[in-house]
């Protein structure tokens, strides 16, 4: 009897089963995003034409990259949303319920005080400054060479996660549809490519925006469909309370457990801001909102939308375990990898109805392509504002402008999808190169909150902090990952089962049914310390050292600092008035170190 069943790789196959009606669908979201791409370029074009005798000097740079600050709240906050959460995010979610449990769900209050500051710390600078790099504030607040090693950070950071953002849709596209991960890979980046470099910053947020209601759209169909078909919420229930996936918080104070409510509300928070905060990606949305208010509204927005979808991810995972609660899908070999469980889960609850495996694998790729075309954007941002502009003598034409930003989305466009060729091959890279933004983005958020919150910490300081940040968290990460790789870190997931398996197949060499903890390390070091933490501790070391080194040279005056680069409620700790809004602040980069020239600054003397 045993003898009629279907292998794995049977059963794997019949899983392949895309038809004609989901390639369909699945071409046709691609095909909005590039009419959207052609619309807003043909728009801007035809508006260039007929002002071409008076066109402002800096309109196109203005209108490409932030849309002219004339964006509406409603796209922008979607545009956010669909930035923020990548292929990865959505799929990764799922995998981390389906094996850890629910603790990281509670993530939700590290979002919460990532808004909290974003309210009342960065978003008041940030609008009360006529930028388009958020790195061109550590120029104002510190000097040239701070800027130039954020910009530096940040564009390392974005190429190499770039690729990763490619693959991994295109793993799942391979898993549902058999197809060759370079072929999809390669033509879908092309069109993400071409609707960036066409219509700009308007072309990315109103195509974010069509791939956030196809997101969200397969994300419920797969939650209905496929708790229905398991019995109801009571049983995905009733089979996580047996499992132990669903667990109140840990209020453990033991900083090398990999998940507590401290990790993930303090480093996880961190983690957040760091990413929303000081991100480029997403700061320029922020910035091509017309007013302070514009972007208070589109951060609420933002924030109640990145967390319901990411609760909407964590049930997922949650429906993967009720699914599948008696044959693992890893330990079966039926998903090779496990960012690869979601899929399975999508061809087993959707597969027979015509479309929507298609229209999943399109929100899928629509959370790929958005911060894929997002990435390049504020890569043509970055180069522009902080590479170019700061070193040319002369100030750029619109033809040129136009040539340098266009170019830089195509060339770095191309690097990204070559890229994918390397991930693909070393495949120990991949996790070390995400390990790469916990690096950076710690010693720049340390940066810009010494700039806004501490006004005596000078140039000079804060860049041998962010140096002592860097290293501090070189180590810590690059320590953990030889760690993980000799197997001295083991992540204990919960228990899984294969008794109900109705196909055959062969466990894995060491397979081990009653899931004992492994062995740990008797003795923990700094680099035991959670992931979660990474941020954090990045930010503490370059905020540690540079306020220290500040307060002993006592280089930088209070008083003198322009307070628009200031947190509002640090100018009046310090009695420092606001600056009227009559009042410009000119912000000249072309000298050696930044100037401020304050016209009517007697008001701030007369205090």
């Amino acid at each position: 009897m045993s003898s009629a069943k279907l292998t794995v790789a049977e059963v794997s196959e019949s899983l392949q089963r895309l038809g004609l009606v989901d390639y369909v669908v699945f071409v046709c979201s691609l095909l909005v995003c590039v009419v959207i791409g052609v619309y807003f370029g043909w728009k801007d074009w035809t508006v260039q034409q007929r002002r071409k005798q008076n066109v402002r000097r800096g309109s196109e740079a203005l209108n490409y990259l932030v849309g002219g600050r004339k964006m509406k709240i409603f796209p922008v906050a979607m545009s956010l949303i669909a930035s923020f959460i990548s292929g990865i995010a959505v799929m990764g979610a799922s995998t981390e319920t389906y094996l850890h449990g629910t603790q990281f769900c509670y993530i939700f209050t590290g979002i919460l005080l990532m808004a909290v500051s974003m309210n009342f710390i960065f978003l008041p600078v940030y609008q009360g400054l006529d930028i388009t790099s958020a790195y061109a504030y550590l120029q104002l607040r510190f000097d040239r060479r701070i800027r130039l090693l954020g910009s530096g950070l940040f564009t390392l950071a974005t190429l190499l996660h770039l690729p990763i953002v490619i693959y991994v849709p295109a793993l799942a596209f391979n898993q549902v549809s058999g197809v060759n991960v370079h072929v999809v890979s390669t033509s879908v980046c092309l069109v993400c490519i071409f609707y960036t470099l066409v219509g700009g910053i308007k072309a990315v947020v109103w195509t974010d925006v069509i791939q956030m209601f196809i997101m969200i759209g397969a994300l419920i169909l797969i939650v209905v469909k496929g708790t229905a078909d398991i019995g109801g919420l009571s049983v995905l229930i009733e089979r996580n309370m047996a499992s132990g996936r669903i667990e109140p918080p840990n209020f453990s104070f033991d900083p090398t457990e990999r998940h507590t409510i401290w990790a993930i509300f303090i480093g996880g928070g961190c983690f957040w801001m760091g990413k929303n905060a000081i991100h480029q990606m997403m700061i320029q949305r922020y910035l091509a909102l017309p007013s302070f208010r514009d972007a208070q509204k589109a951060l609420v927005c933002f924030t109640v939308g990145i967390i319901l979808l990411m609760m909407t991810c964590f049930y997922n995972g949650l429906l993967i375990y009720a699914t599948f609660y008696d044959c693992d899908p890893l330990t079966t070999g039926l998903a090779k990898a496990k960012d690869q469980l979601l899929p399975v889960l999508l061809m087993k609850v959707l597969g027979d109805i015509p479309g929507l495996a298609g229209l999943f694998i399109s929100g899928i790729f629509s959370a790929s392509l958005s911060s894929l075309s997002t990435g390049l954007n504020s890569l043509s941002a970055i180069v522009l504002e902080d590479f170019v502009k700061p070193f040319t003598r002369q100030p750029l034409s619109e033809r040129g402008t136009r040539y340098i930003m266009r170019g830089t989305v195509l060339a770095f466009g191309i690097v990204a999808v070559a890229l994918v060729l390397v991930v693909e091959k070393l495949g120990t890279v991949l996790q070390l190169s995400m390990s790469l933004v916990p690096i950076s983005l710690g010693p720049l958020l340390g940066l810009f909150l010494m700039g806004m919150l501490l006004p005596w910490v000078d140039s000079k300081s804060a860049f041998g902090g962010a140096i002592s940040g860097l290293i501090m968290m070189s180590y810590i990460v690059i320590r953990a990952q030889i760690a993980v790789a000799a197997k001295q870190m083991v992540i204990v997931g919960k228990p899984v089962s294969v008794e109900g398996c109705d196909y055959t197949f062969d466990l894995p060499v060491g397979f081990n049914t009653t899931h004992a903890p492994p062995t740990l390390p008797s003795e923990k070091s700094l680099h035991h310390v959670s992931y979660l933490f990474y941020t954090f501790i990045g930010a503490a070391t370059t905020i540690l050292v540079g306020s220290l080194a500040a307060a002993i040279s006592r280089r930088q005056q209070p008083d003198k600092l322009d307070p628009l680069l200031l947190a509002p409620f640090v100018r009046r700790m310090y009695n420092m008035e606001t600056i009227p809004r009559a009042v410009v602040t000119v912000h000249n980069f072309n000298k050696e170190d930044t100037q401020l020239y304050m016209l009517c600054s007697a008001t701030s003397s007369s205090a």
